[in-house]
């Protein structure tokens, strides 16, 4: 099923779950990508690493999480188990194993579907990635709680969101702003997020890394605000998962954005040396 409501953007497609539908679109022609966004942001998040993987040669899904963006809100379960299993169904759909980029709660994702599921991975590429808890000062949980209550999300998220973008931000950074709040005031859309951010967990994705047996790319800003050290969370993670990292300057969580050149050329060198383009 297709929505051609925006013609200047693919259709938007329709993956069918047992709770409802998640969103996602598709374009080019070649090998596959999955491109996945991090909780509140919408898939326009990879609004310029998808054309420039599409004019490389690749075929390109980039999806919204459920609760988000254009899928339904009738989901009851959110997180990192649930939005691999969203990332499987789309693939085995998609009839052929694909890299998935994944950003933020996506990445835990990826590592989750790649170790249960190898043949569906040809590689990952891991973006300000959540692999594992972050250590949180005591009461910080109860705080998100709080600031997570869907009566004032929009709002709080309104506010909070430039400081993850760190560093440079993007020429259009004011009207994704815009749209991202706007999905948010949106009925159901604001408890959907407050669900994701309540009940997100990496534990279940640090548990699956040792399972990992593909080729990883871990892109990371210089100045991730979600993590007390980016840098050396990055290592931490390229050497659990035997992959290359590269450190993004002047970005902070999104550096698909943010840094769209750098980001854009890490990927497609990470692709031309890791995997087979057939």
């Amino acid at each position: 099923m297709t929505d051609s409501r925006n013609s200047t953007h693919p259709p938007t497609r329709y993956l069918h779950r047992p709770q409802g539908r998640v969103a996602y679109d598709l374009q080019g022609e070649g090998p596959l990508m999955v491109l996945v966004p991090g909780m509140a942001e919408l898939r326009s998040s990879y609004r310029f690493l998808a054309p420039a993987l599409v004019a490389a040669g690749y075929t390109v899904a980039t999806t919204d999480l459920r609760g988000h963006g254009d899928s339904d809100t009738t989901f009851t379960s959110y997180g990192d188990p649930e939005t691999a299993s969203d990332i499987s169904a789309l693939i085995d759909e998609l009839g052929r194993p694909a890299v998935i980029v994944g950003n933020s709660l996506a990445a835990g994702a990826g590592v989750i579907v790649a170790a249960e599921h190898p043949g569906q991975v040809r590689g990952l590429v891991l973006v300000g990635p959540f692999v594992r808890n972050p250590r949180q000062p005591p009461g910080m949980r109860t705080l998100l709680r709080v600031l997570t209550s869907p009566l004032w999300v929009a709002g709080v998220w309104k506010a909070y969101l430039p400081t993850l973008y760190a560093g440079a931000k993007p020429a259009d950074f004011a009207e994704y702003r815009a749209a991202v709040v706007a999905k948010l005031r949106q009925p159901g859309y604001g408890t959907a997020f407050s669900r994701t951010a309540r009940q997100t967990d990496h534990r279940s994705a640090e548990a699956r890394l040792a399972e990992v047996d593909t080729p990883v790319l871990v892109v990371m800003g210089e100045r991730d605000p979600d993590f007390t050290d980016p840098a050396a969370e990055a290592a931490w993670i390229g050497e659990t998962l035997r992959g290359e990292v590269v450190m993004v300057p002047e970005a902070g969580h999104y550096p698909q954005s943010q840094q769209p050149g750098r980001t854009t050329a890490a990927v497609l060198d990470f692709l031309a040396r890791t995997t087979t383009r057939a």
